[in-house]
């Protein structure tokens, strides 16, 4: 029998014992979610659904008993949403703990973690402290905290490298700090966000401190009375008010990003993404308007013009091809340069502080802002992006992203695990920068490649290319093998 190693945090549970290593036998799989990433899952060759609490598959039957449609979804007018069985096996097992790869939530992860032990093959979604990087608060805290220690090592000119994020306070617990801050610049508009939430939900823009009242309370009175409810934290942040415009609404960035190991830290950058824009004409003289000011798709779709066919959304490559053609080659690519210096200074901040744990990966979605100057700025980043599609095109994007984020975790043994791309995910860091290959011209530029491994929308034939690496790492294994 192989020697099972054992994990520090994990303790282990004689009733959820796995089988054992994959070898040739099919793939178990769980999941929690019922949208575009249960379809990838299963409609994966040699993967196996399993059934027990917090997966799809027992929502479904809980909330379908009767139906003759058994595990299949009904899909909407546009197809792309709900779970189908097509090209898979969806035949369930009844151990919850007799599973390769689990895609949970992060509730089912926090519950459960600490009391779990996992073999040695087993993937999982999240590390156990991703909060340190998706809370707002905690984000901007780490890194604040890495820029500090950047400007005292190496000096102010290297400590601007983190100048990506706007001026950002934690309320109620700095709301003293904020106010000097705020005295200083008069008449600018600040907006606030709750730490712990998303798709929009808590936020809004002020220009006056009396429109956050309620936070001052937390700062400045003693909590004497325990049944008081104590104010939400919020981060408060210097708001950016000359936004790049395209056709005069704003728009944010939607990024995936894939970590498999922050020690060492390794991370992959899809190449694909989209534009979100607002659904009405940029304006600060109506800073109540979510509809102008607010990028997310929640709430740009419940706008009373909103057309759920036309969407507000543009592929990342279309948004490449634009600033290319209005701007140069060379000012596209110093956007995109500032993107990745943004997802690799950020991971950095906590690479010490996030627990580290082979068994686990995260797959982030950032959102980044582009000022009137291309400046690229970080608004949040998501643990559990959005993976219910909006449209055909958003689905297909979806859909190619998940199915290669399981190419690159590689359960089913198929690549050398030298590879630099595989599918729409470029490997731009493995314990230091990655270097793109000669040849690699997909974002040429006057005729020379980008150095780094990096094309965030560049051209993107992922089945063409998995295709042949898959070709190539077979061959490969032969040669070693005779």
């Amino acid at each position: 029998m192989s020697k099972i190693n054992r994990v520090p945090g994990y303790m282990q549970s004689k009733g959820n014992r796995n089988r054992g290593p994959i070898g040739d036998r099919e793939i178990r799989y769980k999941c929690s979610m019922q949208n575009t990433i249960l379809d990838v899952l299963r409609a994966r060759p040699g993967w196996q659904e399993v059934s027990g609490p917090n997966t799809a598959g027992n929502q479904q039957q809980q909330g379908q008993k009767g139906s003759s449609s058994g595990s299949q979804q009904s899909k909407d007018k546009n197809g792309t949403t709900g779970a189908s069985s097509s090209g898979g096996t969806t035949s369930a097992k009844t151990s919850d703990g007799d599973w390769d790869f689990y895609w949970c939530d992060r509730e089912w992860l926090h519950a459960n973690y600490d009391t779990m032990f996992l073999q040695e093959h087993q993937k999982i979604l999240h590390f156990r402290n991703h909060y340190e990087l998706t809370r707002k608060n905690l984000m901007v805290k780490n890194l604040k905290r890495l820029r500090k220690q950047t400007e005292r090592e190496m000096g102010k000119k290297e400590a601007e490298s983190f100048d990506f994020f706007p001026t950002t306070y934690e309320l109620p617990s700095e709301y003293h700090i904020f106010v000097e801050e705020f005295k200083k610049n008069p008449g600018i508009i600040w907006i606030m966000k709750p730490a712990a939430k998303s798709q929009g939900r808590g936020i809004f823009l002020f220009r006056k401190l009396k429109d956050i009242t309620d936070w001052k309370k937390g700062e400045y009175q003693p909590l004497t009375d325990p049944n008081r409810e104590v104010p939400e934290t919020y981060v408060v942040q210097r708001y950016i008010e000359d936004p790049y415009l395209i056709g005069g609404r704003k728009f944010d960035i939607r990024v995936y990003v894939l970590v498999v190991s922050y020690n060492p830290l390794k991370v992959w950058l899809y190449r694909s993404g989209f534009a979100r824009f607002s659904n009405s004409r940029f304006s600060l003289d109506s800073i109540e308007d979510a509809y102008v000011h607010l990028t997310n798709v929640a709430v740009q779709k419940t706008a009373p013009d909103y057309d759920p066919d036309k969407g507000c959304k543009w592929a990342t490559q279309q948004l490449r091809q634009y600033l290319t053609a209005k701007h140069s080659a060379d000012a596209a690519r110093k956007v995109f340069q500032g993107i990745d210096n943004i997802i690799i200074k950020s991971l950095q901040s906590v690479q010490k502080i996030i627990i580290n744990d082979k068994h686990c990966f995260e797959m982030y979605g950032y959102d980044v802002l582009l000022d009137a100057n291309l400046k690229p700025w970080l608004i949040e980043i998501n643990a559990s992006p959005s993976l219910t599609a909006s449209g055909k095109d958003d689905y297909d994007l979806k859909y190619g992203v998940l199915n290669d984020v399981l190419n690159v975790l590689d359960l089913e043994n198929r690549l050398t695990g030298k590879e630099k791309r595989v599918g729409g995910f470029d490997l731009i860091w493995d314990d230091g920068p990655v270097l793109a290959d000669d040849g690699s011209m997909e974002c040429s530029v006057n005729g020379t490649s980008t150095t780094a491994n990096s094309f965030l929308g560049c051209h993107c034939e992922r089945k063409k290319q998995l295709r042949e690496i898959y070709t190539a790492a077979q061959a490969l294994k032969k040669t070693a093998v005779s």
